[in-house]
């Protein structure tokens, strides 16, 4: 069975399912589907906003979560890939696409990137553009922006 939940952090809607014991999905969502669909949480998804809270107020810097991306076997390894990212640090798609071997693929990890679907939790935020720049985040670049100040202020190398 799946079940649902939504959480608000700031003004910014999640979205977090999960289905048979682990997380699947964590998206950002407009008022009226919170609106509109049931809210069925679970204890682990309970655990799951708890580790959130903490992460946004500086408490956590990593989850731990039972986590089960659906995706191809090139975007898992790109997701195994952004949870090693440490917090507070950040890794362009060309570094990834080293990371997981594949010297040349920096869009397809872009592309593997932006069809994250445990998003925060798997740190996509963290990557950015080869020279510096933000980019590219399904929840915006204003809230890539904000996560990434929120690791810079509690970050301690």
């Amino acid at each position: 069975m799946e079940n649902t939940c939504y959480y608000t952090f700031e003004s910014f809607k999640l979205s977090l399912t999960e289905k048979d014991g682990a997380i699947t999905r964590l998206s950002f969502v407009g008022e009226k589907e919170v609106l509109e669909n049931e809210n069925r949480d679970s204890p682990l998804l309970r655990g799951a906003v708890t580790q959130l809270e903490q992460y946004f107020s500086g408490r956590r810097k990593e989850f731990f979560l039972p986590l089960n991306p659906l995706g191809t076997e090139f975007m898992v390894k790109v997701w195994e890939a952004l949870q090693s990212i440490p917090y507070g640090e950040t890794r362009s798609y060309k570094q990834i696409a080293i990371q997981v071997g594949h010297d040349k693929a920096y869009r397809a990890v872009g592309l593997a990137n932006n069809r994250n679907p445990i998003s925060i939790i798997i740190p996509c935020h963290r990557v950015i553009g080869y020279d510096g720049r933000l980019v590219g985040f399904g929840g915006g670049l204003p809230l890539k922006e904000k996560l990434l100040q929120l690791e810079q202020k509690y970050y301690s190398p």
